[in-house]
C-alpha cells in the first residue's frame, strides 16, 4: 500500500471518482489508499460537492508550510474535558459508552486508537469498547483500519464524521418518506389512513431536503441548476457526455450537477430527475406534488 502524501495525479483521480458519485471506500480501493485518507482529503478540501484537485493540491502545499504549535496538556485535564463532553453528547441521544469512545478518539492527537488502547484509557473492558464501536460504526462516526505491522484494527475518527452522520440521518428520513408513498398505494390516497400517510411523507421529505441542502456548496448548486435547465430545454433524455458537449462544460461538472439533483431533490422542486438504465437523464414532475386525483384531472380532456 503506498504511503506518504497524495500526489496531484491521485487528487485528480479522487475528483473524477467523487464526480461519478463513488463512495470513499471504492475510491480508496482504486488508489490503494486507506479509506480514511480519501475521506479526510475530500472533507478538508471542499467536501463532496466542492472538491477540486488543483485547489486541494495548492491548499495542501500551504498547510505543509505552517507548523502546528506544540502544547503540553495534563492527562487529567484532557480526561476531565473528555468526560464532560461525553456526558453532554449523551444528552443528545448518543448512549453513554459510545459517547465516551467517540470523544476519546476525538481528543487524541492522532484520532486513531486500538481497542486495547481505548479500553486502557477509558478503564473499561474490551467488550464494552467493542459494543460501542458496533454502535458508532454504522452511523459513520468511527471507521476501521488495519493496524500497520499487526493483526489488530485501529479505530479512527473521520474528519467528515459529522457529515457522514448527517447524511445517514438524511437517508433514513428518505426511506421513511418512500415507505409512506408505498403505504398510500396500498391503502388508497383517498382513505383516512392514506391522507395521514401523505402528511407524514411530506414532513419527512421536507426534513430530509432541509438537512440535505445544508451540505451543498454554491458551485454544486450552480452546476445542478445549469444541468436542470438544459434537460428542461432539451425536452428529451440526454447522457452525461451529451450534456457536457452541448453545455461546453467539463464532464466532471455535469456529473456533479446530476448527482446533486438526484441526491438533493429540493434543488429541482417541483421537478425531479430520472436516470434510465441506458445512462440517459430526463426530468418530470415530482410524484408528491400532485395527488392521483389531480393528475387524472389534469390529463383528462
Amino acid at each position: 500500500m503506498p504511503g506518504g502524501r497524495l500526489t496531484h495525479d491521485e487528487r485528480r483521480q479522487i475528483a473524477a471518482c467523487v464526480a461519478e458519485g463513488l463512495g470513499y471506500a471504492e475510491i480508496a480501493r482504486r488508489l490503494g489508499r486507506p479509506t480514511s485518507t480519501v475521506s479526510r482529503e475530500v472533507a478538508r478540501n471542499g467536501g463532496p460537492g466542492g472538491y477540486l484537485a488543483d485547489h486541494a493540491q495548492q491548499a495542501t502545499g500551504r498547510r505543509a508550510g505552517r507548523r502546528r504549535p506544540y502544547r503540553t496538556v495534563s492527562p487529567t485535564v484532557t480526561h476531565d474535558f473528555a468526560e464532560r463532553l461525553a456526558a453532554l453528547m449523551s444528552g443528545t441521544g448518543l448512549p453513554r459508552m459510545p459517547s465516551r469512545v467517540f470523544v476519546c478518539l476525538l481528543t487524541t492527537e492522532s484520532g486513531s486508537l486500538t481497542a486495547a488502547e481505548l479500553a486502557a484509557r477509558l478503564r473499561v473492558s474490551p467488550a464494552s469498547v467493542s459494543k460501542a464501536i458496533a454502535y458508532l460504526h454504522p452511523l459513520g462516526l468511527v471507521g476501521r483500519e488495519p493496524d500497520p505491522g499487526g493483526r489488530r484494527e485501529r479505530y479512527i475518527v473521520h474528519e467528515d464524521s459529522w457529515l457522514r452522520a448527517w447524511t445517514a440521518d438524511t437517508r433514513a428520513h428518505d426511506k421513511v418518506a418512500e415507505a409512506t408513498r408505498d403505504g398510500i398505494e396500498i391503502l388508497g390516497a383517498d382513505t383516512a389512513a392514506g391522507v395521514r400517510l401523505a402528511r407524514m411523507g411530506r414532513f419527512f421529505t421536507w426534513i430530509s431536503e432541509e438537512m440535505s441542502s445544508t451540505v451543498l456548496t454554491e458551485p454544486a448548486v450552480h452546476n445542478a441548476l445549469t444541468v436542470l435547465a438544459a434537460l428542461v430545454h432539451a425536452a428529451r433524455p440526454l447522457t452525461v457526455d451529451e450534456l457536457a458537449t452541448a453545455l461546453a462544460l467539463p464532464r466532471e461538472r455535469v456529473a456533479d450537477g446530476l448527482n446533486a439533483l438526484i441526491q438533493r431533490p429540493a434543488i429541482a422542486d417541483p421537478l425531479t430527475v430520472l436516470h434510465a438504465s441506458t445512462g440517459a437523464y430526463s426530468v418530470t414532475t415530482r410524484p408528491d406534488r400532485l395527488t392521483p386525483a389531480q393528475r387524472t384531472a389534469l390529463t383528462t380532456p
